[in-house]
């Protein structure tokens, strides 16, 4: 899968995604200091999910007109690295190619999807 992460991903969440085989970019690796809309607009642009821990995305999101093809957000202590990894690979396995057009939180028990307005997914 192709992803974006933003810069309040742990670099190390990226790392695990480049050796799990995801073709994963990372913000603070060439855009650091952008902005939301920035970000958004770049995963957008290059087709990719973006993976976040930022909850400003979701209401960014469906404010405005601009939505990554899909949009995954962490809710999990950050310092809980291997539950991180394990729940995001959950996701991955639970809901596949179905994250794109959607808006999924991942928290530590559960997970809660809901479509996006407007995917981008080409």
């Amino acid at each position: 899968m192709r992803w974006l992460a933003d810069e309040c991903v742990d670099a190390a969440l990226v790392e695990r995604l480049r050796s799990s085989g995801h073709d994963a970019t990372y913000i603070a690796e060439f855009a650091s200091a952008s902005t939301d809309t920035e970000v958004l607009w770049i995963a957008r642009g290059e087709g990719r999910l973006l993976l976040t821990a930022d909850k400003d995305f979701g209401e960014l999101v469906y404010r405005s007109a601009v939505a990554p093809p899909g949009l995954v957000l962490l809710r999990i202590d950050p310092r809980k690295r291997a539950l991180l990894w394990s729940r995001l690979e959950a996701a991955v396995a639970c809901f596949g190619e179905r994250l794109f057009g959607r808006y999924l939180v991942v928290e530590e028990a559960r997970f809660r999807s809901r479509p996006l307005q407007s995917s981008g997914k080409s």
